[in-house]
């Protein structure tokens, strides 16, 4: 294991967010015009078009933000029957060296997740998995609208479907995104500790070796 110097996240917030509830119910009852920008349109073609040359029938597997594209390779080779669309905003992270071969049943693109997401909701696709590994957590509390669970292009998850999976390593922003996946399923959504000797990403294999505390919820918006 490599060794690890990652701070710990500091954020004044000792427990999810008073207003994130409020926050998403407004997002769900306004939906999020922002016009979409054509190279995302252009993005969500090439990814489709990967699909259709490897297995036009195959299930869609998002792997969302996945930097250097290590987890994308993972989840591909977890999942032999689905293909996976790894999708990041920067082609520096997305060009980095990779320890294997990209598999292919995998992709990577370079798009917005903003317009990405609501281009796949648009074109009518559902998400057989859904993965959102270690997103930027913006700790700050006036910071809340930039988390994925408090951003406007939130409930489009939920016309995505899919089994759910998001990880980081602060313990609130799992338990944000509890509670929102919690309102977008109408199940309960628990945030859980998650312990591995088998780092997905580099950040998790960082993570670990600093000694932070890995946090996860799972929900299927099937």
């Amino acid at each position: 294991m490599m060794e690890g110097n990652s701070r710990f996240i500091a954020s004044a917030q000792d427990g999810p967010h008073r207003d994130l509830d409020e926050l998403l119910r407004r997002h769900l009852a306004h939906p999020f015009r922002k016009p979409i920008l054509d190279y995302n349109r252009d993005a969500l073609a090439a990814a489709l078009a990967a699909r259709d040359a490897w297995n036009p029938a195959a299930p869609l597997i998002l792997d969302a933000g996945c930097g250097v594209g290590w987890s994308t390779q993972r989840i591909a080779a977890l999942f032999p029957d689905h293909f996976v669309f790894g999708v990041d905003q920067s082609v520096d992270r997305l060009s980095r060296g990779k320890p294997l071969p990209m598999p292919e049943n995998a992709v990577l693109i370079r798009a917005d997740l903003v317009d990405f997401w609501r281009l796949l909701a648009e074109s009518g696709i559902k998400l057989a998995r859904h993965y959102n590994l270690y997103p930027n957590p913006w700790p700050k509390i006036g910071h809340l609208a930039r988390r994925w669970h408090g951003h406007a292009v939130f409930p489009v998850w939920r016309e995505l479907g899919g089994e759910v999976e998001c990880r980081s390593n602060w313990r609130i922003y799992i338990e944000e995104m509890a509670l929102a996946l919690s309102v977008l399923s109408g199940r309960p959504v628990a945030a859980e500790p998650y312990a591995t000797d088998d780092p997905m990403t580099p950040f998790e294999k960082k993570y670990l070796a600093s000694g932070h505390a890995l946090w996860r919820c799972r929900v299927n918006l099937g």
